[in-house]
């Protein structure tokens, strides 16, 4: 059976897209671009990476990205290819790419064109088998454990401006059937700053085991988002997974905005952990922390979360793994 493998399985490598969209960063597109290179450069060190670039860019990639990172052209609108990229399933030598329908988060973000075909341009030009679904789906509102169970929120998978035609139950029997899984696990909320993607779950939760879930805490009780996590982690009880918690959730200020950046959105690569911080004062113990939950691989963070937050996401959402076969 093909079956999405979790994170945490062997990569192949790792595909990142190169800033483009001027509009999302104005004058700060110069900083996203250090930024997307920084993390494309620290993901090397643990595997391949390939950061696909509009032709006009792929200069540019390739001389901030360096010579550990391999640069291709293809169209783009975005940067975040963990939304608009492919999702694999692997069943022992077999890959596929699925490639669900990509609609700019709900139509918020225009041009959408090149991101919507994407997917299936980069799973054809590997050699994989692309499969097109016909259901709205972005990567960051799913996460797996590798051994059934699907994890997403309420918030975004139920929200009208993605599947308004479909039930919950038929949404869960859909990734289940595409994606080899035998139950999907409902989580309320995303994060209350979230609105970019409507509450995507890998800013609030994340297998480091099978069964067991990570979830993004909030332990200052004013803030909204303290309420939404309490509530997540009741629903995640009751679906009886084993639980772990990063009690601190940090905001910072972006261009006279509030952002939020959450630990969670961390990304597992083969022998490390890469995560978005922001200078917090708990960033070293919340590292420590998630060392406990991936004993045998690198913590890394970096110092990158302020703008990609400022962007609208963090290092998960601007990475897709390739999983090996």
């Amino acid at each position: 059976m093909m079956r999405m493998p979790a994170e945490f399985a062997r990569h192949e490598r790792t595909v990142m897209c190169w800033p483009s969209r001027r509009d999302l960063y104005n004058h700060r597109l110069g900083d996203a671009k250090l930024a997307h290179a920084t993390v494309a450069k620290t993901i090397s060190g643990f595997e391949p990476v390939t950061m696909i670039a509009n032709a006009a860019d792929v200069a540019e990639a390739a001389a901030l990205c360096g010579g550990t990172v391999d640069v291709v052209a293809l169209p783009i609108d975005d940067s975040w290819f963990r939304d608009s990229g492919p999702t694999y399933v692997v069943d022992g030598g077999r890959r596929e790419g699925t490639c669900w329908v990509f609609n700019g988060w709900g139509n918020k973000f225009q041009p959408y064109d090149n991101d919507a075909k994407v997917a299936a341009a980069w799973v054809s030009s590997q050699g994989d088998v692309a499969r097109s679904v016909d259901m709205v789906l972005e990567g960051g509102s799913i996460n797996v454990d590798g051994a059934g169970t699907l994890v997403t929120t309420e918030q975004c998978l139920l929200h009208p401006n993605r599947n308004p035609k479909l039930t919950r139950e038929q949404i869960s029997a859909r990734l289940c059937s595409e994606l080899g899984q035998e139950r999907v696990v409902w989580l309320p909320n995303g994060l209350a700053l979230d609105d970019d993607t409507d509450g995507h779950v890998d800013n609030v939760a994340a297998f480091c085991a099978p069964n067991v879930l990570v979830l993004q805490g909030c332990d200052d009780a004013r803030e909204i988002d303290h309420h939404r996590c309490a509530a997540n982690r009741v629903a995640a009880e009751k679906a009886e997974l084993e639980i772990r918690e990063i009690p601190v959730l940090p905001f910072t200020m972006s261009e006279g905005r509030r952002v939020v950046v959450p630990y969670l959105n961390f990304y597992v690569v083969n022998g490390g952990v890469i995560v978005p911080v922001c200078g917090h004062a708990a960033d070293d113990d919340m590292m420590a922390l998630i060392s406990e939950w991936f004993p045998h691989r690198q913590i890394v963070g970096l110092d990158v979360g302020e703008i990609l937050a400022y962007g609208g996401g963090g290092i998960h959402c601007i990475t897709q793994q390739v999983p090996a076969t």
